[in-house]
């Protein structure tokens, strides 16, 4: 068997650095603590410490390139596939070392699913879209059980009265906002634990931009869900916990109305009011 591309170094927990927001009261569903993580002689990411809180939404914002979907990719070993990326640091599911030699990454990408920035449905039909992650997860074994699974989760995704006539058509045929819900609804089929949306709005109009903020909100309480996103107004929306990145070094954390009307950290004052990103 071929040698994973990524590096994994597991080393214990570190404390916070010194100023660093307190985490949330919340239930921790996933933990982040000394994340680094390196392409080749990059520094992407350094000393990350972060929690993903049960039923809360976090924003992580910043300006391009300052680690914010790399830290994403991480909770799901995305970067497992990127060709000389190095993680270092721990960072647990329930406990559980989501790098250690227990994981099963097959399952761990059920449990934490992953919406991408530009929409990608499968070339097939809209039931074949979300059936997939049910079919190859034996999470039906009948058909009518799959189409009960199809219907909760285009329903969840606010779609299903849209498409409930046309499940045969490909998804590639929808608008874009469609195809970014069918991506949600795919995501969510497994039943996973964390939501992942790496900026899900970006190529989409105000309208569906509009539509999605409000299933993000909708789905709050049934996931722990992480958002990545350039738009401050959407982070002040739909989050409840923010995390703000610059450079590779995560500067500040907290509840979501705190880091957009007090900031601690100047930096944070000054990107939020478009003084630079």
């Amino acid at each position: 068997m071929a040698e994973p591309r990524v590096v994994r170094e597991i080393v214990s927990e570190t404390a916070p650095e010194p100023g660093r927001a307190a985490q949330s009261s919340a239930a921790v569903k996933m933990r982040a603590r000394g994340v680094h993580v390196y392409y080749g002689d990059n520094h992407a990411l350094q000393g990350v410490d972060l929690d993903i809180t049960r039923d809360e939404v976090t924003a992580l914002i910043g300006p391009s390139g300052c680690g914010k979907s790399t830290l994403l990719r991480c909770f799901n070993r995305m970067n497992d596939a990127i060709p000389g990326c190095r993680v270092t640091g721990d960072i647990v599911l329930d406990d559980q070392p989501i790098y250690g030699g227990g994981m099963d990454v097959e399952q761990l990408r059920a449990r934490v699913g992953m919406v991408f920035q530009k929409a990608n449905p499968f070339p097939k039909a809209i039931y074949d879209n979300i059936a997939y992650g049910p079919r190859i997860h034996g999470l039906a074994r009948k058909r009518s059980e799959l189409d009960e699974i199809v219907e909760r989760s285009l329903t969840r995704a606010g779609l299903w009265d849209e498409v409930k006539d046309r499940l045969d058509e490909a998804g590639n045929a929808l608008s874009g906002g469609q195809q970014q819900r069918l991506c949600i609804a795919r995501a969510i089929a497994v039943d996973p634990e964390v939501v992942l949306m790496d900026e899900p709005c970006s190529a989409l109009d105000p309208i569906a931009t509009a539509r999605i903020e409000e299933l993000i909100y909708e789905l709050r309480g049934q996931y722990a869900i992480a958002i990545v996103t350039h738009n401050m107004q959407q982070a002040a929306r739909v989050s409840q916990r923010t995390a703000f990145f610059h450079l590779g070094v995560l500067i500040e954390q907290g509840p979501t109305e705190e880091i957009f009307t007090n900031p601690r950290e100047q930096r944070t004052s000054d990107y939020i009011t478009g003084r630079y990103g």
